[in-house]
């Protein structure tokens, strides 16, 4: 089987490596002829970003980039790049990274054109119809690991630098307009990095499977995705240059982000302050996370795990399931704990609050409590 294809749902997705040279193609196809890529600070002189910049170069469109974006983006990042943007007088923006990357290129691609601060377009009720939709600049997504799945979404996540708290900015057109996903552009990540943006893909999957919202199409695509990481991550993780490998685990990441329209969950909930607060890797966060967060949903959520297992060929239902999470975290890594992840006595009662007031909650199989929510952190720590 050729693990190419063009795809457009839930966009226009160029899949294949080497289709990073498609670049310019791409650009022109959502209506870009000056390019601002924005990525991370760690990406900015790596290979994989100055030879896109080369194809944009080569292609008479510039070489423009914007790299002062933190692991967890913030609405300081957002403003610097927004003036880069407008500066530079671009038309559109080149989301390339990791999930900061993309993330802070969808915002600076959404916030070029508004006059109403970002925290305005917060995703709670309608509050994304403030927005002039037609001043949003057209985005290129280009992902460079397997893991949040950020440039198939409708979403940013930024952090107020302010209060420590992650806060999802929404708007159906940011949803970028063409992505390339070549799986070249992982080959080079390091083990911890792989292991975490894979185990990312798989939470967003196991958590859309679980959510009690009713739509039948992310729930087949996250099973899918989920059956994709277990057969893949390890490989990739064994061998950083096994590209089939990469391949699925890019689809996987892809198909969890638009999954998880069905819903998130506790992991999310209790991830999103924890990294808010001490600046943790969000993948590796969500996987340390999840043993306690399944047994916590348990009452929910123990038939539909079991019929996942039967699926994934994993013997011994909710608990099988269960046991082989808590064996692929080994394998790859994964600290057994918060305290193991480096965060010594973390603030309970601020955790708590983050948790309680993020939009995945609403998602959880189990209804979380304040009780409940520090019952189930105090198992984490």
């Amino acid at each position: 089987m050729t693990l190419t294809a063009n795809w457009s749902y839930p966009t226009a997705i160029r899949f294949g490596a080497g289709r990073i040279t498609e670049i310019a193609e791409a650009c022109t196809a959502a209506g870009i002829t000056r390019p601002l890529l924005v990525t991370d600070r760690g990406l900015a002189g790596m290979e994989i970003t100055t030879r896109t910049l080369d194809l944009l170069e080569a292609a008479g469109m510039g070489r423009a980039i914007f790299a002062e974006v933190d692991p967890n983006p913030t609405e300081k990042n957002a403003a610097a790049g927004v003036a880069a943007y407008r500066d530079g007088g671009h038309d559109g923006v080149i989301a390339f990274g990791g999930g900061s990357g993309l993330d802070l290129g969808k915002v600076v691609a959404f916030m070029a054109g508004q006059t109403r601060p970002l925290w305005d377009f917060e995703d709670i009720g309608d509050w994304w119809t403030r927005a002039d939709a037609d001043a949003i600049a057209p985005i290129v997504a280009v992902p460079t690991t397997a893991g949040t799945g950020s440039e198939v979404g409708r979403a940013s996540v930024i952090t107020n630098s302010e209060t420590a708290h992650k806060k999802i900015i929404f708007h159906p057109r940011i949803l970028p307009s063409v992505v390339i996903c070549d799986p070249e552009l992982t080959v080079g990540m390091p083990k911890s990095i792989t292991a975490g943006t894979g185990l990312d893909a798989f939470a967003h999957c196991v958590e859309a499977f679980c959510s009690p919202h009713y739509h039948p199409m992310s729930h087949g695509m996250a099973l899918e995705g989920m059956r994709l990481v277990k057969e893949n991550l390890p490989r990739a993780y064994a061998d950083g240059s096994d590209l089939k490998a990469r391949a699925h685990m890019m689809s996987a990441a892809a198909m969890g982000a638009t999954a998880f329209q069905k819903g998130l969950g506790a992991i999310h909930a209790l991830s999103h302050p924890i990294g808010a607060i001490y600046h943790t890797h969000h993948g590796t966060t969500n996987a340390v996370c999840m043993p306690a967060v399944l047994q916590f949903n348990r009452p929910a959520i123990e038939g539909v795990i079991g019929d996942a297992a039967r699926y994934l060929g994993i013997d011994g239902g909710f608990d099988g399931f269960c046991s082989f999470v808590d064996n692929l975290n080994v394998s790859l890594g994964i600290p057994a704990s918060l305290t193991a992840l480096g965060i010594e006595n973390p603030d309970i009662d601020r955790i708590v609050a983050g948790a309680l007031i993020d939009p995945s909650t609403g998602g959880n199989p189990v209804e979380m409590t304040a009780q409940n929510t520090r019952e189930l952190l105090l198992k984490i720590v």
